[in-house]
């Protein structure tokens, strides 16, 4: 019988699968003994609606587990997953694991829990994470088994946020050494770090209703990585940015060069919004110590999540990062 259909191996549904984070988990769960992934997105089942409860409750049936990697508009994600908790408490899969953001904690600064509160302000993204936790939470207190993880910032190789993006306003000479604003803590979550952790909170005991931080890197200023993924790229020498310069990029000429953006595709039209600027000089530590001790979380060093995605960016073979 064809691996494809091993119905020996669990099911798990994969919502969200032709994202960036969900692709991944798809590919981890096709060579797992254990799982059998279903993809559904509007990319790989245009048959499948995640916003529609009837298409939903179809492609939950049968499923032991259900993977939200819904990413999209806020608008989006807040109907998948009330969509999401409604099926599933029809049919109620084994356990549900939500994929939410450190967008959440806001403007908080220090080290970071889980219980940590959100600091104003808040972004309109971070604030529709915020109402989704709070639906699949609700699913849990009315009897469902459900967990949140909330990674920081996913990168690894083809990350279109985190590695990318940096790569270009890197190469262009745009960002570099931000100075004073870029003494911010860098929280990077290896993709792969964040696909374990994702099949690991699959199974896990006593976990239900538990949310748990994702990070990778730890006492790393984003001065330091951005000057470090520099080097690697062989973006040098690399640029000591001046904070006028940093001000008009964020203040000026962002809303300019997403329009441009819209037309044309080249790294002078990349815009440095306020929030970014804002998270690169953020005193914000996010501790994962709870996913560590409950789900093994692995934490991959810097220099080889650096060393993988330059090895994409080159168009060379990977390497296994764990």
């Amino acid at each position: 019988m064809p691996d494809s259909v091993d119905f020996s191996r669990k099911l798990v549904l994969v919502l969200g699968a032709s994202g960036y984070i969900g692709s991944r988990v798809v590919a981890a769960l096709s060579g797992s003994p254990i799982y059998r992934p279903v993809e559904a997105s509007r990319r790989s089942d245009p048959a499948v609606d995640a916003t529609k409860p009837d298409s939903l409750r179809n492609a939950l049936r049968g499923a032991d587990y259900v993977v939200n990697c819904i990413a999209g508009n806020n608008q989006t994600m807040l109907r998948t997953t009330e969509v999401l908790c409604e099926a599933a408490r029809a049919s109620p899969p084994r356990r549900i694991v939500h994929l939410s953001s450190m967008a959440v904690y806001g403007a908080a600064t220090g080290t970071v829990r889980e219980e940590s509160a959100p600091v104003s302000p808040v972004s309109g993204y971070g604030q529709a994470k915020i109402d989704c936790e709070r639906m699949v939470l609700g699913y849990v207190h009315d009897g469902g088994d459900a967990v949140v993880l909330r990674p920081s910032c996913v990168f690894g190789p083809a990350s279109p946020q985190w590695t990318t993006r940096l790569a270009r306003l890197l190469r262009a000479g745009r960002i570099g050494d931000l100075g004073s604003a870029g003494d911010g803590w860098c929280n990077l979550a290896c993709v792969d770090d964040v696909v374990g952790g994702v099949i690991a909170a699959l199974d896990a005991p006593d976990i239900a209703g538990g949310v748990f931080n994702v990070s990778s890197s730890a006492e790393l200023t984003w001065n330091e990585f951005l000057t470090a993924f520099a080097k690697a790229l062989g973006a040098t020498p690399v640029r000591r940015i001046a904070p006028r310069s940093l001000r008009i990029e964020t203040k000026l000429l962002a809303p300019m060069r997403r329009i441009a953006g819209m037309v044309l595709r080249s790294p002078m039209t990349e815009a440095i919004t306020p929030s970014l600027a804002a998270l690169w000089s953020q005193d914000i530590r996010i501790d994962c110590s709870r996913a560590q001790a409950l789900l093994r979380l692995p934490r991959t060093p810097v220099d080889r999540m650096i060393a993988a995605a330059v090895r994409h960016e080159r168009g060379l073979p990977q390497a296994a990062l764990s």
